[in-house]
């Protein structure tokens, strides 16, 4: 799997946008931090391997059969609760296959010692770092923001009575021992699976794709001028959708239809969640090019029961496929281990 410089270039700027933040800022956090941005570059590029891996070796592989679904569906509270979003971070010690009890025994002390670590105060962050086998381990060990449905089931319970701050107790699983810190929990604004109202919006754009003739540069270029000609009145969103946008939705002048929570990428998502309806956004990157989005209106409704099935399967499908990651990443260091033996 090759990653080109282009492609973590992007990766560089949606970071940097994340966290509303410029290259150049980005590089001077980065370094005020002690880390050399080109290692920084490297691990990025690193990450993006490790998610294509991902996709080939695990995801692909995933299947989510209809009585999984409705198996979900039926452990769900019955009275609509509020969607909720979790930002878990972890340090995995792991065990390889057919490890002896002495190794699994030096494993959970070491675990112990680190939770010690942390209640005396010790940077969390810094312990990932420097001692996680987890792939997020350069990233301090955050799993990001996400909804209980895409954790491990182990992972959920270890911090459901933890407040904002807290470490779990260590915790086993196939893959080796996990030290878990709730980091925050926050509403999602969205709807749980027991049938709460859902906000969907319906937005349009205009997508450019940075390629060999088109640079990211003159991408954003593109549209920023065309941003000010809509909002100056002398171009129609939907027109210039239809004549600049390489999206599938060129011909219906850029319309996404009703869009809910969730079936866009994250950077795409926050930045259409922050528009009022009618706004137009700045350029936004997203790992399908360059956007420029304009919310047209935005409804509160139930989700449908087909909708709500769809919500389910892709609930249990990320599930499964972040326990089987984790799994995978395992037998994948047992296969690669090797055994230096001295000549006597």
């Amino acid at each position: 799997i090759r990653v080109d410089e282009a492609q973590v270039d992007r990766a560089l700027a949606a970071i940097a946008q994340e966290n509303r933040l410029s290259l150049a800022q980005l590089r001077e956090r980065v370094e005020r931090d002690g880390s050399s941005f080109a290692r920084f570059r490297e691990d990025v590029r690193h990450e993006i391997v490790q998610r294509r891996l991902r996709e080939r070796e695990i995801d692909s592989r995933i299947q989510v059969s209809d009585a999984d679904v409705d198996a979900f569906l039926a452990a769900q509270p019955r009275e609509a609760q509020p969607a909720t979003e979790l930002h878990v971070a972890q340090v995995l010690l792991a065990i390889p296959e057919g490890a002896t009890a002495e190794q699994i025994e030096r494993q959970r002390l070491r675990g112990e010692e680190l939770i010690r670590q942390l209640e005396r105060g010790n940077d969390f962050s810094r312990l990932a770092a420097a001692f996680s086998d987890a792939p997020e381990a350069m990233s301090g060990g955050s799993l990001g923001w996400r909804p209980p449905e895409r954790l491990p089931q182990l992972f959920v319970e270890a911090v459901a009575t933890l407040g904002p701050g807290q470490v779990a107790p260590l915790q086993r699983s196939p893959a080796g021992f996990h030290v878990l810190k709730l980091i925050d929990r926050r509403s999602a604004g969205g709807p749980g699976l027991a049938g709460a109202p859902v906000t969907q919006t319906r937005a349009r754009h205009i997508l450019i794709r940075p390629n060999e003739i088109v640079s990211e540069d003159e991408a954003l270029r593109r549209l920023r001028e065309i941003r000010q000609r809509v909002e100056g009145g002398s171009g129609d969103f939907a027109e210039l959708a239809r004549q600049y946008s390489v999206d599938g939705s060129a011909g219906r002048g850029g319309d996404l239809g009703w869009i809910y929570p969730g079936d866009t990428v994250p950077e795409f998502e926050r930045a259409m969640n922050a528009l009022a309806p009618g706004q137009i956004s700045e350029p936004v990157q997203t790992p399908f090019g360059v956007h420029l989005i304009q919310v047209i209106e935005r409804r509160t409704d139930e989700a449908s029961p087909d909708r709500m099935r769809q919500m389910a399967r892709q609930a249990l499908r990320e599930r499964r496929i972040e326990e089987n990651y984790q799994d995978w990443l395992r037998q994948l260091r047992d296969r690669t281990y090797v055994e230096y033996k001295l000549e006597g």
